[in-house]
């Protein structure tokens, strides 16, 4: 079978000026697609490099692969630009990995995808999203405070851009804990990020995440818990923690959860899973608080870095290795398509 591999790769040289440091935080290095197709062509594959955007289009043209193995980001500021890549394999009739366009549109949206799973029963954080106005903000931040109120917030608040991934936009400072740093904070992700902001009730608690792979339901690989080395009682798994991750946390699989926890948290990954449509594969974050499960965010364009991918981490953990994983995941879409 020949495979075509869609991704969107970092771009080399400087960030352009004034634009936040992680601007390209998602986007994947050469060494992921070819760790990728290294475990493609040891299973007997055909594997060619089609890009995202433009060069993915043009390649899809001028020779469509049997099947389209989908971990594209997307570019710009787009609440669609993950559905991109699914969308033209469908317009063109080609198979592909990996969820539909309306799903990974809706997921990357987090003020969506919270309005999503509340309604199949999952408990979210309250929270209120803010839209940036139409001009720069040029206000002394006095109406921020009051909105809190307004939503039945009270400090602490995380506040985080609704539509980015791979925790693009939040670092530590978005913990908020003083009504002096709640306007300053938002202002500061309108201007840097182009898109509403999403500001939640702090869930002081376990954090956890769960990764599926399969369909007709799912299958959980495990649960991991992210224990933080300092201050378990402000943790946030920012950016920064991302990048020090040896230093400030360790990551631990199998979770240990009370048994009936890890059951919920299965059980709520599941119906977000598919209350979304998801479909392969996806990870699911939760914060534990007296036992309940709060939801975070559904991730199911997850990371496939082999050295550097949450996903990862918990499948290492759990006995798999990278080659099972990438396995299970192909399966699981050649299945759906009555290709396997």
């Amino acid at each position: 079978m020949r495979i075509g591999i869609a991704c969107t790769l970092k771009p080399t040289g400087p960030l352009p000026a004034g634009a936040p440091d992680d601007l390209y935080e998602e986007f994947d290095s050469p060494a992921t697609v070819q760790a990728i197709a290294d475990v493609f062509r040891s299973l007997g594959h055909q594997v060619v490099e089609l890009g995202d955007g433009r060069d993915f289009l043009q390649a899809v043209l001028h020779d469509p692969p049997d099947l389209v193995f989908n971990f594209a980001e997307g570019t710009g500021v787009s609440r669609s630009r993950e559905a991109r890549v699914p969308a033209v394999c469908e317009m063109l009739g080609i198979p592909y990995s990996g969820s539909d366009p309306l799903a990974l549109a809706v997921a990357l949206d987090k003020d969506m995808t919270r309005r999503v799973v509340e309604s199949h029963g999952l408990t979210v954080p309250r929270g209120v999203t803010l839209t940036p106005p139409s001009e720069r903000y040029d206000g002394d931040f006095a109406e921020f405070p009051p909105i809190l109120d307004e939503a039945g917030l009270s400090l602490p608040v995380l506040a985080k851009p609704t539509c980015e991934g791979s925790s693009r936009g939040i670092r530590n400072r978005c913990l908020i804990k003083t009504a002096e740093d709640l306007g300053p904070t938002i202002v500061e992700l309108w201007n840097n990020y182009h898109q509403p902001v999403l500001v939640e009730e702090y869930i002081a608690g376990d954090e956890v995440t769960i990764g599926l792979v399969g369909n007709d339901p799912p299958q959980p690989i495990g649960i991991m818990q992210l224990i933080p080395k300092q201050s378990p009682g402000d943790f946030v798994y920012s950016l920064e923690v991302k990048r020090h991750w040896h230093d400030v946390v360790d990551y631990v699989a199998p979770a240990p959860l009370p048994p009936e926890v890890s059951r919920a948290v299965e059980a709520d990954a599941m119906t977000a899973f598919m209350g979304l449509g998801c479909r392969d594969l996806a990870r699911v974050d939760f914060r534990i608080r007296d036992g309940i499960p709060y939801f975070l965010e559904i991730n199911p364009l997850p990371g496939l870095n082999p050295e550097s991918s949450d996903l990862l981490y918990l499948a290492y953990r759990m006995g798999f290795t990278y080659h099972q994983l990438l396995s299970m995941i192909l399966d699981a879409t050649l299945s759906r398509y009555g290709m396997k």
